[in-house]
């Protein structure tokens, strides 16, 4: 196992980041959900929609082969090469209006190295905190996970055996056709450089995945989505989400959810059946 442990000298960083929650993203994320009226609560940042701001802003010879930032400067020099972001809990404490100015300020709250089947992992939380003129408007604890590359022969990033999970009834079901021109619209409008989303050959031939890797983030999208259709301005509380298992552009996947006495459980499906990821949200 490589050494790992001298990253934990990264705990307690912060930085501080300034924005404008502007208008044109939004429109730009409706279009991308295919709406021409979306059903979010007028003239405020609908939830997960403070994604559109703060992007990276690294220039372009500062970029690594895989399409992000190279590593260290505010989250640590990590020498694996994998990095995904594995869910997160995101509480809302006052709307956002389109237009207001914006402040975060994000904190690394731990540094985790583990090893699991695949070899060594660090674990990276971190976590950031929006304020409005007024105050706080959201608190965003981020789960990132870092890994080794696949090995040459080793099996698929994603084992097809695997038994599908148990998930409960659904009450709400949509498809959604991960193409390449959906995960392209959603990486330029996060700015997302991570080549997995949108080269086949370097997704496939370097990091061993059987097709483009739909972002986790776009994935939690769509599940607060799917509420939000069936829950037209509604005003949620928190939300939280875990992945599981990555999807890909190869098949359609389904989006689920059931209605809770605080709000919904959420889940999406990949084409065999297994949860990829899960989402709990409480709404006002």
């Amino acid at each position: 196992m490589m050494n790992l442990e001298n990253l934990k000298d990264w705990i307690g960083r912060e930085e501080e980041n300034l924005d404008v929650a502007a208008v044109p993203p939004l429109l730009a994320l409706a279009a991308t959900l295919d709406y021409a009226a979306p059903p979010w609560r007028s003239g405020e940042v609908p939830p997960l929609g403070h994604w559109l701001y703060f992007l990276p802003k690294a220039m372009q010879g500062m970029l690594d082969r895989d399409g992000h930032p190279r590593r260290g400067g505010f989250l640590p020099p990590v020498p694996l090469p994998r990095r995904m972001f594995a869910g997160g809990r995101l509480e809302f404490i006052a709307p956002i209006r389109q237009g207001e100015a914006l402040r975060r300020r994000s904190t690394i709250l731990s540094v985790e190295p583990k090893t699991g089947r695949s070899g060594s992992m660090l674990f990276v939380t971190v976590a950031h905190d929006v304020f409005v003129q007024d105050g706080p408007a959201l608190r965003e604890v981020q789960n990132i996970v870092y890994r080794e590359a696949t090995a040459p022969g080793a099996a698929p990033a994603t084992d097809p055996a695997d038994p599908a999970d148990p998930a409960p009834s659904a009450v709400w079901e949509r498809t959604v056709d991960a193409d390449p021109m959906l995960l392209f619209r959603f990486s330029a409008l996060t700015f997302n450089g991570h080549r997995i989303h949108y080269d086949r050959q370097y997704a496939e031939a370097v990091e061993g995945y059987p097709g483009l890797v739909v972002h986790g983030p776009l994935i939690a999208t769509l599940l607060m989505d799917l509420f939000l259709r069936h829950n037209p301005g509604a005003r949620i509380s928190t939300f939280q989400f875990r992945a599981q298992r990555p999807l890909f552009d190869v098949q359609p996947f389904t989006l689920c959810g059931t209605p809770t006495p605080d709000g919904a459980s959420l889940w999406a499906l990949d084409p065999a059946g297994r949860i990829a990821m899960q989402a709990e949200l409480e709404a006002a």
